[in-house]
């Protein structure tokens, strides 16, 4: 992939005005119908056993990609593990968008799922999504940058060209596909979405990639991680988009399991995830791609931190009622 001879620029540091915010003052911004008593800003288990939740057969899904079957192939193997572990049969749940996975998990038929980074809030806080993991390289180490793409010979060389242009985004709840850029350009280059420039909204980030490559769109928000593995598939090839920005590392796709699910069937969930063997496995395949090789514990009050002060900048809210 060509890129053009840019500083790697922090996200953080570009937008450290629109960002500024008190630690102190967290508060979980949960739906009137969860309860959060240990004040970990995700919704608690029930109290009272008459509302846990026991299914004979789990439902799990991804966070929408361009091409669900693809994904149902890459995590056939994981799933066979998980039901293995929890003596229920697994199902792959193919969600066509953000929306959809939002509503399945809210309204209580989504039991096992990865939320994209910035639609992990409202899943928390809408959905009672209780996210415990995350994908990391055999180091610790984990994340992904925004990139701000576009097509060979488009005119646009930095994101000053982008005024009076074209930016495609994925979804709203989407951190690289929204959120974040839309911080970024408000703070840094003040510019607004709408006044400034056009946009469009693909559904997801591969469909963002292929829109700017196809020149259906001028630019676009992406996350690169999805750019990485759609590269080592062969869906697009070096040198078909050329990228403008490249932001600080975000947590990438957050795991989890709904709130309402009987404890000892959320422990063995969990136990399922690290518990993971991934070698030689599609699983394997399809993640290294974006250096990715085990899940590793993570807590949604520390390291969503910086996306929920994201979400702040953009004056997002989550009246779920």
């Amino acid at each position: 992939m060509q890129t053009l001879s840019l500083p790697r620029t922090l996200i953080s540091a570009a937008v450290a005005s629109a960002f500024a915010f008190s630690a102190v003052a967290v508060q979980a911004d949960l739906s009137s119908r969860y309860q959060d008593s240990d004040g970990d800003l995700i919704a608690d288990v029930p109290s009272d056993e008459s509302q846990w939740v026991d299914p004979d057969t789990l439902v799990f899904a991804y966070t929408p990609v361009e091409d669900p079957a693809v994904y149902a192939d890459v995590w056939s193997d994981f799933l066979d593990h998980l039901s293995e572990a929890t003596g229920k049969e697994v199902q792959f749940f193919p969600v066509q968008s953000n929306a959809a996975q939002q509503e399945a998990m809210r309204a209580g038929r989504l039991h096992v799922a990865g939320f994209n980074t910035g639609g992990v809030p409202v899943a928390v806080n809408c959905g009672g999504f209780r996210p415990f993991a995350m994908m990391a390289a055999e180091d610790g180490s984990f994340g992904y940058e925004m990139e701000i793409i576009t097509y060979p010979g488009s005119g646009i060389e930095s994101v000053e060209d982008l005024e009076g242009r074209q930016l495609a985004f994925t979804s709203e709840t989407s951190n690289s596909g929204f959120r974040a850029p839309s911080a970024l350009l408000r703070s840094e280059y003040d510019m607004e979405a709408g006044e400034d420039f056009e946009t469009a909204f693909s559904g997801s980030h591969d469909n963002s990639i292929l829109g700017v490559v196809n020149e259906d769109y001028e630019a676009a928000a992406i996350a690169n991680s999805v750019a990485r593995r759609m590269l080592a598939r062969d869906v697009v090839q070096e040198g078909d988009y050329e990228v403008i920005y490249t932001s600080d590392t975000f947590p990438t796709t957050a795991y989890g399991t709904a709130h309402n699910l009987a404890p000892e069937l959320a422990e063995d969930i969990q136990d399922a995830f690290f518990s993971y063997d991934w070698e030689g496995t599609a699983l394997e395949e399809e993640f290294a791609n974006s250096g990715e090789a085990q899940f590793i514990p993570i807590t949604y009050e520390d390291n969503w931190a910086v996306i929920r002060t994201i979400a702040d900048a953009n004056g997002v809210t989550y009246d779920c009622d």
